[in-house]
């Protein structure tokens, strides 16, 4: 079911995710059904890109890898392009990270 979140691209893996701000921690808490996304929780509040700093960081430091930002900038709703993974690598990783 989380695999509809992803999508292997030529650069590497493209994730929706559902950002919540303001949160008592940063982690990758879950997946949401309705908008086939991962749902991310962060502490920084949205003000002067300090939560997309942090999301950027939390998602470098689980998957190891350049992370970027392609679509979502200033919404909840964005995407990240996890750069050189391939679908499985990342699928594994979240699979370990949520059960």
């Amino acid at each position: 079911m989380i695999d509809r979140a992803l999508k292997e691209c030529n650069e590497g893996v493209l994730m929706n995710v559902d950002v919540s701000p303001n949160s008592d921690k940063n982690e990758i808490a879950g997946f949401n059904p309705w908008r086939n996304s991962v749902v991310v929780k962060v502490k920084s509040p949205p003000k002067g890109g300090k939560a997309n700093k942090d999301l950027l960081k939390l998602f470098k430091n689980v998957f190891e890898c350049d992370v970027e930002i392609v679509r979502g900038e200033k919404s909840t709703q964005k995407t990240l392009l996890l750069k050189g993974l391939d679908a499985k690598t990342v699928l594994d990783k979240l699979k370990q990270l949520l059960s």
